[in-house]
């Protein structure tokens, strides 16, 4: 034992520090026993002494009683230090973990120490000591293993991973084995954090937005004044200027004058070129960015940093390994000793770089979930001025494309200083080992700067250009995909299939351009080594290229590759972001829907009140109400009417404050329900529809779905209340939608009901039905405040008071006997609607003659049957089994048509089905089909390109191998000018060729993929205008949307940069173990393990990471779908003040997501940091052969071999990563070519082709005509068989909901026939090509559908017609005058969906589309149900006129409508059970009888009629 007094550390400080290196200059060194005894003794202690306080403190704070789990009760056993076990809930601490370590590694020096006493003795000399010594020793190691080793296993096993589990992610490995075992589903998945929800992440994101948005703003303003006073300022000197022109005679040049002020105005130009493109607040999304994540890109700063240094450690290292194996008198321990080193070091990096990666990927996720969430909110709450800038496309595009170039960029965003950082180290150190010439290097980096400043500015405007034509190609799909079965029926495929095609072909253009930008940054890279060299040694004689220096620098030149190519990426990130950032603040910072618009102010004794308000749709924009003032006094129902256009439902929307408000204010006390125009329906099941968040009480929803006269349909619906209603109601009919939107409102229990016009979509007795048992008098509604905008006439004397609007001014105000009496606008709108009324005003005593005996006292006995039929049948989308229909009758109990199990239940309630998810490996085909649509040629030539630069790089470093042994070759000698030209100059052409052939592959493999994303875009594309209608009814758009967006965005881009960065990471493996095997052939000993183990933990990644993209994938489709629907039923939503449980339920959607891609972020970690140790244990491997080989290899093959060595660490882990994420992105070809293979519908032309004239006479003919909508479902049309005539005007109706679109669905080959045939003048229309048919049939549809684009590409998108044609048919449909008025004319602007157009006028616009075709036979397929009785009847006494000599079929909506028939055909159950002349129909007293009795019409009105 040695004293621990003076002598001692006397002693310690002299041998050890002062020279004395008697301990370590032999062939076995050691350690003074002294400071075995006391340094490292202290070492751990003081450690643990330090950290002490802290874990005590928050030991005391602690009050959850601790589990006694058996491995707990062990490791109390083995700790002395209690205070240290815990940090959490039964989590060892990295206080505790360091603590046994730093013990462990400490007590390995006396652990050998005392084991070579005992053999250099032959004896042990102090047995209890050693004893005591190797016992502690062994429980030092149990402690340590136990300290690794959690206590308890909870549902998310990162909460309670220990400190070295954390470190390698090793708690990741449950999910990892699951993954390979079987194929991982979304129940697999983690819960998340708190701080990763999104919940939690969009709170502290909208904080710091709303403070950094206001500074923004106030700067805005500021910049304003700031022009406003400029623009003052200019005036004036505008002004001066004028003056001084007025007269030469003051000697002013008038040609200097008009110099000056051209230059102005080009100025000027230029400024307001740059003002208009950021005419919002700007500057402040990046710091609110870094306001939310500072701590996270703080600790990833951090570790970042000391990776950095870490890096530049190994080439110093390397640097003594090559000095050691020239220097042969070195003892071998020194070799290990660098080996070892190099091993440290290396794995010291690997963990730094894997903490730096994760908290980079988790930012970048987070970044995306708050931009996600951010766009939500905001569409939530965005004024019309806004909403009209921005289509839904465009903001889909929003959440998918921009949040996720914000997330790639935030991803990697510390390689901005990172990458500077690292070339500023490695030319400090290329400086002293080349000293002056490295600056030749540094000049050629300098020289690049401008190069990529130039080339990532014009990547800028690429970018720009590219997203502008990647919105408007989403756009445009987005449209197509919504009115698809109008594109089917008027066979406009082909013009918008080449509309898409076009500004696709322009986004391909951008992208190549952009992709030719990126490869020539690769060029210039390999420049910078050989200047280097060939400065340094033709600067001086005495310059010699040695081992030691060429492969340090060769190290260094390694380590500066990687930010020298990262940069300009990093930087066309930044550009690509940097639009992405503009378009998301100028949304993010658009106005808002005007926060007191509608006033709550309880003194007012009104429910309603207007004060002579003025409202407009747009700040800047006419206004459409002007000076409105209402009082409406609670449980009134009050009554809007007016002509279309008169701005009824603009008066609801000002009342919902969607308008902005002028003048004057609305005051409104209660809660609203809103029933819409157009009914909003959710992908949801019928009860969620009419439940709308509201608690579920089955009384008041069985009263409710009675009132509404829903009783029938849950009849007839397969799973009742719990039946899935399709994506925007797609089985639903139109008056089942809107009288779900009725059943939603009355369920609500709002104070205020706010109706726009909910009755014009169901028949009349239905619409009487709804007002009597809903919104009249006696309605369950009774005794709330209604506003009910209505052209139902006879509702009118059933009102409290009517609201008359004129032109958007309220004309009178009253109740029906004042307003009548007063002979004003209302006796005017009256003498419009009247008619109708009249017809069906007659004494029942004129009914058919047995007609029953009623009570004319009721309340509407007078105005309309009192009969309820169901109006409508469900929509032939939802066929999944046959429906027995009878007839509809009031019911006094809820009656559900029973299911006999659960699974049943779930089968015939489920119409859209959950998207189908690849599991297992990727099918190489899917590869191939990639591979064929490149072309095999580009294919095969990029791949001999780029090994042959390979090839060449691999040859250049062989090269420079030989080169330093030159070095001891000429030691004392001159060497030869000739000779180092010859070695600069072939390693100069090798280098070239390399960068040569990079840059060659690069361009043929852009091409290549470009050529495959046209390709597959274009097939997509075209199968997708192909495939049955029955495909869209089952499919959400949201879903068939992904396809082009997300999944051509992975085909445009992600999967190019992987194939290309497989292939070079592939090449440079292979070529890195070939060297090493050259220089050391020891090392295929290790080879073969490595490559096994190697294999198989990819291979149990791929599996895992692969099925993590899928889930990825799958569940970023609802995120698009729920917005898509939230967008579309804004209105809707903001009413009920419902924003905040769809905010919830977006948050739990994107929760979701993040739940498949936070454990693919992990999973790519678990993967790096052992494939990573993998390439560290090659580095020590081709070290230690080295050391053991010294001998007998050469210096210069020891550096060419550990260079390369250190080189593959990188990217062994990178070509898993890219196989994997080549694999992952593989799937999106995948799910391309699932709906590139989607059956088609028949060909659009065949070869048999119609007459010219075809139909000339429009006589159809069926005959036995049977049809189903898939196979295995039951026929809907059992065997039609008849015969219309030219000219003939058939109507049609049905008793019990079957049949009716189906037949005219089949007249357009929608479906296709079991059995049959249909005949038009002749001839068989199954054997004629689809548009052929089509092209030759005129159909005005019941839903009025509307493109973005021109008036006139609307009416004529083939531009067959002139517009003379074009005026002459608006003429008819009543529309000259409105398009006349307008300042563009034919070229005016249709918005998205036609939102910028009246219901109305939407219709109309539909008529004019078939008086522009004209053909023989005309379908109205329900047309006037949604439209006002007005429009109604504009567009009957048209037809009326205009289709006279063509033969015209009429799906009824109102039996009145189809009364002047020349035949009415009447179907139940899918067959024809009468068809003869109404008169006869009627006499015969059968269905059509049964049917006219319950609507009300009578014999003597139909001989009127007729």
């Amino acid at each position: 034992m040695c004293n621990f007094g003076k002598f001692c550390f006397a002693l310690y400080f002299i041998e050890s520090f002062c020279f004395n290196v008697s301990y370590v200059d032999r062939a076995d060194p050691d350690l003074p026993i002294c400071l075995e005894q006391t340094v490292l003794v202290w070492i751990p202690l003081g450690f643990m002494w330090l950290c002490a306080p802290h874990h005590l403190i928050s030991l005391c704070k602690r009050t959850t009683k601790k589990r006694m789990s058996k491995l707990y009760l062990c490791k109390q056993v083995m700790h002395t230090t209690k205070g240290l076990r815990r940090k959490g809930k039964h989590v060892d601490s990295a206080t505790l973990f360091f603590f046994w370590l730093l013990l462990v590694v400490c007590d390995i020096f006396p652990f050998q120490t005392l084991i070579r006493a005992a053999l250099r003795e032959g004896k042990v000399s102090d047995v209890p000591r050693f004893c005591l010594f190797y016992i502690s020793f062994g429980l030092e190691l149990v402690a340590l293993v136990l300290s690794a080793v959690a206590d308890i296993s909870p549902e998310n096993p990162e909460k309670a991973a220990t400190f070295l589990s954390r470190i390698t992610f090793n708690w990741t490995s449950s999910l990892v084995v699951t993954g390979y075992k079987r194929p991982l589903v979304q129940e697999d998945m983690w819960d998340l954090k708190d701080i990763d929800t999104t919940d939690h992440i969009s709170q502290v994101f909208s904080s710091n937005m709303k403070t950094e948005l206001d500074a923004a703003r106030v700067r805005y303003q500021k910049k304003l004044q700031k022009c406003a006073s400029s623009k003052r300022d200019n005036a004036r000197e505008g002004e001066f200027h004028n003056e001084m022109s007025n007269g030469l005679g003051k000697g002013v040049s008038q040609d200097v004058l008009m110099m000056e002020e051209k230059g102005k105005k080009e100025g000027g130009k230029k400024k307001k070129n740059k003002e208009q493109s950021e005419d919002y607040p700007n500057s402040w999304l990046v710091p609110t960015i870094y306001k939310t994540f500072k701590w996270i890109l703080i600790e990833s700063a951090f570790f970042k940093l000391v990776q950095d240094i870490l890096t530049f450690v190994s080439p110093q290292i390397l640097k003594l390994m090559i000095a050691f194996t020239e220097d042969k008198t070195s003892y071998a321990w020194v070799g290990y000793m660098y080996a070892t080193l190099l091993l440290l070091v290396a794995v010291l990096q690997s963990l730094c770089l894997q903490q730096y990666f994760q908290r980079c990927f988790v930012l970048g996720m987070q970044v995306r979930t708050a931009i996600m969430a951010a766009v939500y909110k905001k569409a939530l709450v965005v004024s019309n001025n806004t909403r009209k800038e921005w289509t839904v496309g465009e903001t889909v595009n929003l959440i998918s494309t921009d949040a996720q170039r914000f997330s790639d960029l935030t991803s990697f965003i510390h390689l901005l200083w990172s990458c500077p950082l690292q070339i500023i180290i490695s030319i400090a150190f290329l400086w002293i080992e080349l000293g002056p010439a490295a600056l030749a290097g540094r000049t050629v980096v300098v020289l690049m700067v401008p190069i990529n400043v130039l080339l990532a500015d014009k990547a800028r405007q690429y970018q720009m250009e590219n997203m502008k034509f990647k919105d408007d190609r989403l756009k445009v799909m987005n449209e197509m995909l919504n009115g698809i079965k109008i594109l089917k029926l008027y066979a406009w495929e082909p013009s918008f299939q080449a509309q898409a095609e076009d500004i696709r072909e322009k986004e391909l253009k951008v992208m190549t351009k952009f992709s030719y930008l990126s490869s020539v940054s690769t060029f210039l890279l390999t420049c910078v080594c050989l200047v280097s060299f060939a400065v340094f040694v033709g600067v001086s004689p005495d310059n010699m290229l040695t081992a030691e220096k060429a492969f340090t620098s060769i190290s260094l030149f390694n380590i500066l590759q990687f930010p020298l190519a990262m940069l300009p990426m990093i930087i066309a990130s930044i550009v690509q972001t940097t639009v992405s950032k503009k378009r998301l603040e100028k949304f993010l910072s658009g106005e808002d829907i005007e926060a007191g618009a509608v006033q709550h102010n309880s003194s007012f004794k009104t429910a309603v009140s207007v004060c002579d308000g003025t409202f407009a749709w747009e700040r800047d924009a006419e206004p459409l109400l002007k000076n409105v003032s209402l009082e409406i006094k609670p449980g009134q129902l009050v009554a809007v009417v007016g002509a279309v256009g008169s701005g009824k439902s603009s008066l609801i929307s000002a009342l919902l404050g969607e308008m902005h408000s002028t003048k004057g204010f609305i005051n409104i006390q209660g809660s609203i329900a809103y029933v819409p125009q157009q009914a909003w329906i959710q992908n949801a099941t019928l009860r969620d529809n009419v439940l709308f968040g509201s608690p579920n009480d089955e009384r008041r929803f069985n009263e409710v779905i009675k009132a509404c006269a829903l009783e029938p349909d849950l009849e007839l619906l397969p799973g009742g209340a719990l039946t899935e209603i399709g994506e925007k109601g797609i089985n639903l009919s139109g008056g089942q939608k809107q009288r779900v939107s009725l059943a939603r409102a009355a369920y609500s229990q709002a104070d205020i009901y706010l109706l726009d016009d909910p009755l014009s979509a169901v028949d009349a007795h239905v619409g009487k039905h709804l007002f009597e048992n809903v919104i009249g008098p006696n309605g369950i509604l009774q005794n709330k405040t209604r506003i009910l905008v209505t052209h139902g006439v006879s509702f009118l004397p059933h009102v409290d008071e009517i609201v008359v609007l004129v032109e958007g001014v309220v004309s009178e105000i009253g109740s029906y006997s004042s307003l009548r009496a007063s002979g004003g606008a209302f006796s005017e709108f009256l003498d419009t609607y009247a008619k109708e009324q009249r017809t069906r005003t007659r004494s029942e005593s004129e009914l058919l003659p047995d007609s029953e005996d009623t009570d004319l006292d009721a309340p509407l006995e007078d105005v309309v049957s009192s009969t309820l039929k169901r109006e409508n049948s469900i929509r032939h989308s939802q066929r999944n089994s046959r429906f027995e229909y009878s007839q509809v009758v009031p019911c006094t109990k809820l009656s559900i048509r029973k299911i006999e199990n659960d699974d049943d239940l779930k089968k015939v309630q489920k119409l859209i089905e959950k998207e189908a998810m690849e599991t297992g490996w990727v099918k190489l085909s899917v590869f191939l089909q990639y591979l064929r649509a490149m072309g095999w040629g580009y294919t095969a030539v990029a791949a001999l390109v780029y090994f042959i630069g390979n090839v060449a790089f691999v040859g250049q470093n062989l090269w420079l191998s030989e080169w330093t042994k030159d070095a001891v070759v000429y030691a004392n000698e001159t060497y030869p000018p000739s000779l180092r030209d010859l070695r600069v100059g072939v390693f100069g052409a090798l280098g070239v060729a390399q960068g040569l052939f990079v840059f060659l592959g690069t361009l043929i493999l852009v091409n290549a993929s470009i050529a495959a994303s046209r390709i597959l875009h274009e097939r997509l594309l075209k199968n997708m205008m192909r495939v049955p209608m029955i495909f869209f009814d089952t499919t959400p758009i949201g879903r068939v949307v992904n396809r082009f967006a997300e999944d051509i965005f992975t085909i445009d881009e992600a999967i190019p940069n992987s194939l290309r960065s497989w292939i070079l990471c592939l090449l440079g493996v292979l070529g890195t173990l070939f060297v090493i095997c050259l220089a050391t052939p020891l090392f295929t000993i290790v080879l073969v393990p490595l490559a096994i183990i190697y294999y198989f933990v990819g291979r149990f990644y791929v599996a895992t990471s692969r099925q993590l993209r899928r889930l990825d994938s799958v569940s970023r489709s609802p995120i698009y779908s729920h917005f898509g629907e939230t967008v579309s039923g804004l209105t809707v939503i903001r009413a009920y003040n419902h924003q905040e449980r769809f905010l919830k339920h977006n948050e739990i959607t994107i929760d979701e997501n993040v739940k498949s891609v936070y454990p693919w972020i992990v999973s790519n970690r678990w993967l790096a940091i052992r494939l990573e140790f993998l390439g560290n244990l090659v580095v020590f491997f081709a070290c230690l052969f080295a050391v053991i080989s010294r001998d007998s290899i050469d210096s210069g093959i020891v550096g060419l071999s550990i260079s390369y060595a250190l080189n593959i660490m990188q990217t062994l882990n990178l070509l898993v990563k890219m196989t994997s994420e080549l694999e992952t992105n593989i799937v999106a070809v995948k799910r391309v070519s699932e709906y590139i293979e989607i059956e088609n519908e028949a060909e659009w032309v065949t070869d048999t082709r119609p007459p010219k004239d075809w139909p000339e006479a429009g006589r159809l003919q069926f005959e036995n005509y049977k049809v189903h909508y898939r196979p295995g479902l039951d026929l809907v049309l059992h065997g039609i068989t008849c015969d219309i005539g030219s000219t003939e005007k058939i109507g049609i109706v049905d008793r019990t909901g079957a049949g009716k679109s189906s037949l005219t669905n089949c007249l357009f080959r929608i479906i296709e026939a079991v059995e049959g045939r249909i005949f038009i003048d002749g001839i068989d229309i199954a054997k004629l090509g689809l548009h052929d048919l089509r092209a030759n049939l005129t159909i005005i549809p019941q839903d009025p559908v509307l493109f973005c684009g021109t008036l006139r590409m609307n009416l004529d998108p083939f531009d067959k017609f002139s517009d003379e044609e074009i005026w002459k048919v608006l003429e008819l449909s009543h529309l000259k005058d409105f398009a006349a008025g307008l300042k563009e004319g034919l070229q005016y602007e249709v918005s998205e969906g036609g939102e910028n157009l009246s219901v109305g006028q939407r219709q109309l616009l539909c008529l004019a589309r078939a008086l522009l075709r004209k053909s023989r036979i005309l379908i109205l397929d329900e047309a006037t149900a949604a439209v006002d009785l007005e429009t109604d009847n504009l567009i009957q006494n048209t037809i009326r006129e205009e289709f006279s000599s063509c033969t015209v079929l009429t799906i009824a909506h109102h039996l009145h409508s189809i009364m002047d028939s020349s035949r009415v055909m009447v179907l139940d159950a899918g067959r024809i059970v009468e068809f003869d002349t109404p008169q006869n129909l009627l006499s015969n007293k059968g269905h059509f009888y049964a049917m006219a009795k319950d609507a009300g019409i009578t014999q003597q009105d139909s001989s009127t009629v007729l």
